[in-house]
């Protein structure tokens, strides 16, 4: 297996769920993770690991951001790699909610990408090299009911990722999105606190189950790796067939 020493890469919202077991996959490589998170108590399980440093910060707060950035930089060199991972969600009818939960969900979702993607793309514009990951939500790409907010700002991602890929594509930076369908998570069991969608999705998805953490990180090691170099502005479903295209 490659070994990824020089290759710093931050994951937000890696202390729990789908970005934790990134964080274990990415670690597992030899590269140098950050975790930009809230609460990083869940990162213990991992024990003392010279490669990971995590940094408890609101990524919806730039000067925060940047003050985490630098200081991972200082510790490791440059941002490599970004994945954009962290997000939040309660599930309502739109008509029946009201802009302070608007202005959350868009908070996370989309100026939380926003922020981090902002501060780690300009060391990686000076040293033409990168790979900037998010993994947004098939919610995003054919909507969601009950989530009309989060739709719009994992569109949005999605938008952005392929803007971006536009505008550094003469750079050896690559902008992909990860689109997962529904996954058993702690978000997820918040939301589904009876487990009926549960059973309605498990029935719904070809692969007769929903996603689990650990379905999405090779595609990210994928995307990070040499092998992806000339794959960018790319949308991917990982689903189990929930959604299909083409």
């Amino acid at each position: 297996m490659e070994r990824n020493s020089d290759r710093p890469v931050i994951v937000t919202g890696g202390a729990s769920g789908i970005g934790f077991a990134i964080v274990e996959r990415l670690l597992a490589q030899g590269y140098p993770v950050a975790v930009f998170d809230l609460n990083c108590a869940g990162l213990q399980i991992l024990g003392d690991n010279s490669s990971l440093h995590p940094f408890e910060v609101d990524i919806t707060e730039y000067d925060s951001v940047a003050r985490v950035v630098a200081e991972f930089e200082t510790a490791t060199g440059p941002v490599y790699g970004l994945i954009n991972n962290a997000g939040w969600d309660s599930a309502k009818l739109f008509i029946k909610t009201e802009i302070d939960f608007w202005r959350k969900v868009i908070e996370i979702n989309l100026y939380g990408p926003l922020n981090v993607t902002h501060l780690a793309l300009k060391r990686m514009a000076e040293l033409d090299r990168g790979r900037v990951i998010s993994i947004a939500s098939d919610a995003g790409r054919v909507g969601s009911s009950g989530e009309a907010v989060y739709s719009a700002t994992k569109g949005g991602i999605i938008a952005l990722m392929k803007t971006l890929a536009r505008e550094h594509a003469r750079q050896d930076i690559t902008f992909n999105s990860i689109c997962p369908g529904p996954t058993d998570t702690p978000l997820f069991a918040a939301i589904d606190k009876t487990g009926r969608l549960n059973e309605r999705l498990r029935r719904a998805i070809p692969k007769q189950r929903l996603g689990r953490p650990d379905d999405y990180p090779g595609l990210v090691a994928f995307f990070l790796s040499d092998d992806a170099s000339f794959i960018t502005g790319q949308t991917i479903s990982v689903s189990g067939g929930l959604t299909m295209s083409g």
